[in-house]
């Protein structure tokens, strides 16, 4: 499919994991794409596999609304337009709120909902201009909680209903804003569980597809409701969970 040629998408957090997964599918589909991230070296070496007049990298901490607004311009000014903003940029500190630290709580909320907000801001604009949407990152958490993650439920569930109160705002504008919420995915994130037999045992448990997901699989989700074939979808926030949140919390019977 080439259902993004002539578009310019943004990507945050392109640097490796769900982000690169989802820079590769777009370029892949025909788009230009900047690749956003904090890692220079990391945006590189993405870069150098896409096709060399299509790609940008940009430097960016999401955290910081200047290097935001910097980043959606620099692509304009290179390309002359912005269809698509994808915020992905993330992080996920542990521990209970009496045990992360302040500053881990603030860094939390500063890069995942002050991120995203920063990104839908700068962005928003360019994206009436071409009437274009948005993509957000949220996840599982941000529909219900976890042990020990209490920072990055809060953060995820903020940019859920950020995104369905920008849908409301700007859909007679013509931008489409919409979320996807994964569970368990296998990035440089989760790197440290992989070796954990019995937590992947528990996890596949509680996904009746019986795999955690793939860059690509959460690739394939954000395209679609970036494409023409989303044209009457905003405001949803859609889990690419392998049916987790199909359950009510019970375990399996058998």
């Amino acid at each position: 499919m080439r259902r993004f040629e002539d578009r310019v998408v943004v990507v945050t957090g392109a640097g490796s994991g769900i982000g690169e997964g989802i820079a590769r599918r777009f370029s892949a589909e025909g788009a230009t794409v900047v690749l956003a991230g904090r890692t220079r070296g990391k945006l590189e070496a993405v870069a150098q596999t896409l096709p060399p007049e299509r790609t940008l990298v940009k430097v960016t901490d999401v955290s910081k609304y200047r290097q935001v607004k910097a980043l959606v311009e620099a692509a304009v000014r290179k390309f002359g337009r912005l269809d698509v903003m994808v915020n992905n940029a993330g992080i996920a500190p542990e521990g209970k709120v009496t045990e992360a630290t302040l500053e881990e709580w603030e860094q939390t909320m500063a890069t995942n909902a002050g991120g995203v907000f920063h990104g839908c801001r700068a962005a928003m604009p360019h994206l009436v201009e071409a009437r274009g949407c948005i993509v957000n990152m949220a996840s599982v958490s941000g529909l219900g909680g976890d042990w020990g993650l209490s920072f990055y439920n809060a953060s995820k569930g903020a940019i859920i209903n950020f995104t369905r109160a920008l849908a409301l705002d700007h859909g007679r504008d013509g931008v489409r804003v919409n979320a996807v919420a994964p569970s368990f995915t296998l990035t440089p994130m989760t790197e440290d569980m992989k070796g954990d037999r019995k937590l992947l045992a528990k996890f596949r448990e509680r996904m009746p597809l019986g795999r955690p997901a793939t860059p690509a699989d959460i690739a394939g989700a954000v395209a679609f409701l970036a494409s023409e074939d989303a044209a009457m979808i905003t405001g949803v926030c859609l889990p690419v969970d392998g049916g987790v949140t199909a359950s009510n919390g019970q375990p399996p019977m058998s």
